[in-house]
């Protein structure tokens, strides 16, 4: 592909575009799109531009015709403003006055002024291993950025950005991370891709008597006030599925074991979960606009806990709860049958997921935060 050519793919790819409307863009098969995309690791490499005192092509064609016409080396640098032993140097190291070719010495230099250089990572093997460590307890990169600051302040050989972490993973010629780790990531993708959403239709209909999150209370919405939570379901096959609850404050998980999705299974097995927890941390529930949380009025008779029911297609509405959900698939995926889970296996990867360091809290960890809070 010409440079034009690469520039509108990676335009394209940047917008969220399919390989396959790529290809019909650049009348290239899709096949090709992959290939070169994950040559690069999804990645736009960084824009090529020379030095300005280096030789142009245009100073290249004046030395080769000054080379032609008997012109001595001094003669052509004087026309050049040039200093005769730089125009010396290019001729010698490009075949010497009786093969010197101006296109062919512009396309050796431009080769020769690659300078790959090193990452942080390939550099600290110390460095790498705590990277990779943390990759394969499923943290993210940009988790592992944030607590590396944390826990280096004074030592900027111990911090690497998160977009390194990204590009040593798909960028295996940087030679720092093994290429399996990408395996841990929560989107287990070959190469970088663009953000794209999709909007999936419902045909959820109205809780009876809900309230809406509308009503919900400011101090709620700030989530200056601890103790109200966001939830759902996570659902795998066999009719088999997970609650999950996410307080708003701290970001801290639960999840419950639910025997089935009707709402008497579903609300009389959150009921009891939230029925140990302290006072100030049972203040509401906001849910999604699902059947499983029909009989909602049991739920706040029981808890004291009234529930806040979600705009149809607005999951923005409960974000937490949404960002865990995703995070949960890496232990949980689409294709596992949940029926056999116990409670405690469930809190254990909770657990896990309390201990990892989040952005959104300065890099504590949900279990910090919350141990700050009650005590």
């Amino acid at each position: 592909m010409s440079q034009s050519e690469q520039e509108q793919l990676w335009t394209a790819w940047r917008a969220g575009q399919s390989m396959s409307a790529i290809g019909r863009q650049l009348n290239q098969r899709p096949s090709r799109i992959f290939v070169y995309l994950k040559r690069h690791g999804g990645i736009q490499p960084a824009r090529r531009c020379r030095r300005t005192n280096a030789l142009s092509l245009s100073e290249r064609e004046e030395i080769s015709r000054g080379l032609a016409s008997g012109l001595s080396l001094r003669m052509i640098a004087s026309g050049l403003g040039r200093s005769p032993s730089t125009v010396s140097r290019e001729v010698k190291r490009n075949g010497g006055q009786g093969s010197y070719r101006a296109t062919a010495a512009d396309r050796t230099a431009w080769a020769k002024a690659l300078r790959p250089k090193i990452c942080s990572l390939g550099k600290n093997p110390e460095l790498s291993r705590i990277v990779s460590d943390k990759l394969e307890q499923c943290w993210s990169p940009a988790q592992i950025a944030g607590w590396l600051r944390r826990s280096f302040p004074e030592d900027g050989r111990m911090q690497v950005s998160h977009e390194t972490i990204y590009k040593s993973l798909y960028l295996q010629t940087r030679g720092a991370l093994r290429q399996e780790l990408s395996d841990f990531l929560r989107r287990r993708r070959k190469f970088r891709h663009a953000r794209t959403y999709t909007t999936k239709s419902s045909t959820r209909g109205q809780i009876v008597e809900g309230i809406s999150i509308a009503e919900r209370p400011a101090e709620i919405e700030d989530r200056a006030v601890p103790g109200h939570w966001e939830g759902d379901l996570i659902s795998g096959p066999g009719n088999s599925h997970i609650a999950t609850l996410v307080e708003r404050h701290t970001r801290f998980v639960m999840l419950v074991k639910v025997d089935g999705k009707d709402t008497l299974s579903v609300v009389s097995a959150l009921s009891r979960h939230m029925q140990h927890l302290p006072a100030l941390l049972r203040q509401s529930l906001t849910w999604d606009r699902g059947g499983e949380i029909a009989a909602h009025k049991a739920f706040t008779m029981a808890t004291d806990m009234p529930v806040y029911i979600c705009d149809p297609h607005s999951p923005w509405q409960r974000g937490s709860n949404e960002n865990t959900n995703g995070l949960l698939r890496q232990y949980f995926p689409k294709t596992m049958n949940l029926s056999p889970l116990t409670q405690e296996e469930m809190d254990r990867v909770a657990a896990e997921l309390n201990q990892r360091p989040r952005k959104t809290l300065g890099f504590q960890s949900p279990a910090e935060r919350l141990s700050e809070l009650l005590h």
